[in-house]
């Protein structure tokens, strides 16, 4: 018969479920909240703790085990503009991170297992676990985005800094030469960036809602106030015939370092990365 240590069946849980919550948003490119992923993974470890409890064995039905699985994701990413994208990223990594963590305790001769009521559980060393932990989730998030479609590796997505008074902000975006849009005051050409990432650059009062987004005439004639930061932007896509953008005009986009041509950054109110690695799009010229 198997001892089943609570202590370390908790332990065990939660570290994994932590390093995945975190490996899954820094692959998709969310905000890295730390305390609602650690919050989720004790929710993790709580779970296959109790399932061990007296009376706790109905935890293991495949219905408590799934609506377990919501509340954690939901309290890790919960607001998150790409959920459902990120949901499916966090199960994809769930299967290669514990087969990963198998292969290298399975070198020992032991390695992690579900047990009997399908709770990862393991008798190897806790420096082994750390260890197997801490190698897959550089694997998943150092090897993977190196292979993705987009990468900082190949120069593709760029750190920039905008600045607007005192305040600025760093988001990474895509240098997109398919990205036209351009200023038709000055004929330069203007950032396309998700209105979220751009928060902090606007004083509380100025701060554009969602409606404001949707309708630039409204937000114009709302934040007059705010000398010159605000104009509107035509802009024509797919599907859009005649649009419009609010933008606003920095004092400065810098790539490191580097004044770019660039000073007005267009405000999308959707996300701009169907997965989430950058929150803007560039284009390729620079002054």
């Amino acid at each position: 018969m198997t001892v089943v240590y609570l202590d370390t069946l908790f332990g065990l849980n939660a570290l994994v479920d932590y390093l995945l919550l975190l490996a899954a948003a820094r692959l998709a490119g969310e905000p890295l909240r730390r305390l609602r992923f650690l919050a989720g993974a004790v929710l993790g470890g709580v779970y296959a703790a109790g399932i061990f409890l007296p009376g706790g064995a109905f935890l293991s039905h495949p219905l408590c085990r799934l609506a377990c699985a919501v509340l954690m994701l939901l309290l890790a990413y919960g607001g998150s503009s790409r959920l459902l994208r990120q949901i499916l990223i966090f199960f994809a990594l769930t299967c290669a991170f514990g087969g990963g963590i198998m292969a290298i305790g399975m070198l020992g001769g032991r390695g992690l297992s579900l047990g009997e009521r399908g709770v990862l559980y393991s008798n190897m060393d806790l420096r082994i676990v750390l260890l197997s932990s801490a190698l897959c989730y550089a694997v998943l998030t150092i090897v993977f985005p190196r292979i993705a479609q987009h990468s900082r590796f190949r120069g593709e997505i760029v750190e920039l800094e905008l600045c607007v008074e005192k305040r600025k902000t760093v988001l990474p975006a895509l240098v997109d030469t398919g990205n036209t849009l351009s200023d038709p005051l000055t004929g330069r050409s203007v950032l396309v960036a998700e209105a979220e990432a751009l928060a902090d650059l606007f004083p509380e009062k100025y701060r554009p809602s969602r409606d404001d987004l949707r309708d630039p005439a409204l937000a114009m004639e709302k934040y007059a106030g705010w000398t010159g930061r605000f104009r509107i932007l035509p802009y024509r896509a797919v599907g859009v015939d005649r649009g419009l953008l609010l933008a606003l005009r920095t004092d400065g986009i810098f790539q490191g370092g580097e004044r770019l041509e660039t000073e007005v950054a267009a405000l999308s109110p959707t996300p701009v990365s169907d997965g989430g690695g950058y929150r803007a799009l560039l284009g390729t010229r620079k002054g």
